[in-house]
């Protein structure tokens, strides 16, 4: 557990798995998220003998929070920075929602870097429904309560099964959330407006050349499958899977099947 300064930004980053080994993925978070996110996803890459990064974009829980708008480049060049800080040539990435995009623009931006890309619940443009969950969810920031933020999105995140089989389990999560301090909303609302401003690559998705693995949630009502649609239909060298009784948080309410998935795929590609 350890921080990178990437062109004045302290990065919170974690090695995992084999940190001499020249196999490496990096696995890059939803928006809301820390490293802790990939829990149920990465042991099975230290397993396979993987070198395993995580870290915190700019604006999230244990980076710094610099004044923004952010861009999708400058995630991903602070990403290049910090691989090849920690010697990494080659390179794997597994993102999720935010870090999906943040995935796929770095895949246009440093094609020769990237050896397989899996895009988990992302999109390469947004719609006006889109817009306004995150315009909801900014007002939410505004109010600085944990508690209310967590139930404010739990519902559009999480498809039907999974919220009512944990539900108990939800509610401590939401209590857990009280603790989030101001400095964690304001991130926040510079996240979703660098998202809202930036995310827009559709056109640019032809430039990905390595092979891609797309996964959507069929329940997911955020980033709804009509978004992976156009990924899978964009970028040459594709895989798509729908995930059936799963909304967008597939890192969590369809972890098995994921790390079926992914292992399989990137081992393929390795």
């Amino acid at each position: 557990m350890s921080t990178f300064n990437a062109s004045g930004v302290n990065l919170y980053y974690e090695v995992k798995g084999d940190p001499n080994s020249k196999s490496a993925v990096a696995f890059l978070n939803g928006v809301m998220a820390s490293t802790n996110s990939w829990d149920l996803i990465s042991p099975i890459f230290e397993k396979l003998g993987f070198k395993v990064i995580l870290h915190d974009f700019k604006g999230q829980l244990k980076s710094d929070k610099p004044a923004g708008p952010y861009t999708f480049a400058e995630h991903s060049t602070e990403a290049k920075a910090l691989f090849e800080h920690l010697g990494v040539e080659k390179i794997h990435l597994v993102g999720t929602s935010y870090g999906s995009e943040v995935a796929m623009k770095f895949a246009i931006l440093f094609p020769d870097m990237v050896e397989s890309l899996s895009i988990i619940c992302g999109v390469s443009e947004i719609d006006e429904v889109l817009k306004g969950f995150i315009d909801n969810w900014e007002i939410l920031c505004d109010l600085n309560d944990g508690e209310k933020f967590f139930w404010g999105m739990a519902p559009i995140i999480y498809g039907n099964s999974f919220y009512v089989k944990n539900f108990g389990a939800l509610k401590e999560r939401a209590k857990a959330s009280r603790a989030l301090p101001k400095e964690y909303f304001e991130g926040q609302k510079t996240l979703y407006k660098t998202f809202k401003d930036d995310v827009y690559m559709t056109n640019g998705l032809y430039k990905i050349k390595c092979p891609a693995l797309i996964i959507a949630g069929q329940e997911d009502l955020l980033k709804r499958t009509k978004f992976s649609d156009i990924i899978a239909r964009e970028i040459p060298n594709t895989e798509y899977v729908i995930l059936p009784d799963c909304g967008h948080v597939a890192i969590f309410e369809q972890y098995k099947v994921l790390n079926t998935l992914l292992s399989g795929f990137i081992l393929k590609n390795n």
